[in-house]
């Protein structure tokens, strides 16, 4: 079975947010909404997100867009707000990973099962690369929120003991 144009789109579409989110976890540990990268994350993402479902064959997969829409939508909403309290750079950071992870299995889970063209590399859904992918990646979500976190504590803490 071949990609309808509204899979194409929602595959073309989101697949830029992969290295955009890449580069800001590389260049500034986290998803910096306020960049450009940022905002072109943001599009693409929505994009992404948006075009799940009419494709989605599955009460789960509008379940995950659903998820990831209101991650994405909460993290950017709190990277606005002029006042935020400290907190809500916390919950924007852990929000817009978690749209990270959500795009990731997704992601992964599709580009086992449909690559390389012909002869996939997982064509058994019990296969345990397949099954192993999602907990590989929670564990990344986990451990990569945890270094945020500690990194914007940080980041506070060399700001309080800068303005002392």
């Amino acid at each position: 079975m071949g990609i309808s144009p509204i899979g194409w789109l929602h595959t073309l579409g989101s697949l830029p947010a992969i290295p955009l989110a890449a580069y800001m976890l590389v260049k500034q540990g986290r998803i910096a909404p306020e960049t450009k990268a940022g905002r072109a994350y943001f599009w693409f993402m929505l994009l992404g997100v948006l075009t799940v479902y009419p494709i989605a064959h599955q009460a789960i997969s509008s379940i995950v867009a659903t998820v990831t829409l209101a991650a994405l939508l909460l993290g950017y909403a709190l990277s606005r707000w002029p006042t935020a309290p400290r907190l809500w750079k916390y919950i924007e950071t852990a929000s817009l990973s978690l749209s990270v992870f959500l795009l990731m299995v997704p992601t992964v889970s599709e580009t086992l099962r449909r690559l390389p063209v012909g002869k996939p590399l997982v064509t058994d859904l019990k296969d345990p690369l397949l099954l192993g992918t999602p907990g590989a990646l929670f564990l990344a979500l986990i451990v990569g929120t945890g270094l945020q976190m500690r990194a914007l504590y940080k980041h506070k803490s060399i700001q309080s003991k800068a303005g002392s």
